[in-house]
């Protein structure tokens, strides 16, 4: 959503809001301040766990960490922000665009 210009920083707040509403148990934010005013709208919003990182690579191991089965994991990010490579660790793929 970098690519939103002005109305990313709503963008993003209302991407947490709807996590929030959505029934959403875990959001993983990564990267700038972008990602954290999601995180910071999503825990407002009622999603009990928030957790903001730094990479991509700190995001796969954290929610590889609280994986369990059955559970479901959707990743969404601008191209920019690469994150297929969360999903491409989590699956076991090669991780590409390093």
């Amino acid at each position: 959503m970098l690519e939103l210009g002005d109305e990313a920083l709503e963008a993003h707040r209302a991407v947490g809001r709807m996590a929030g509403e959505s029934g959403v148990d875990l959001v993983v934010a990564v990267g700038g301040d972008l990602a954290k005013q999601l995180a910071l709208a999503a825990g407002a919003a009622g999603v009990p766990d928030v957790a903001i990182v730094a990479d991509n690579a700190t995001a796969a191991a954290y929610v590889d960490s609280v994986l369990r089965p059955g559970d479901v994991v959707l990743t969404k990010a601008s191209r920019g922000g690469m994150l297929w490579q969360v999903a491409q660790a989590l699956t076991g793929q090669p991780v590409s665009g390093l």
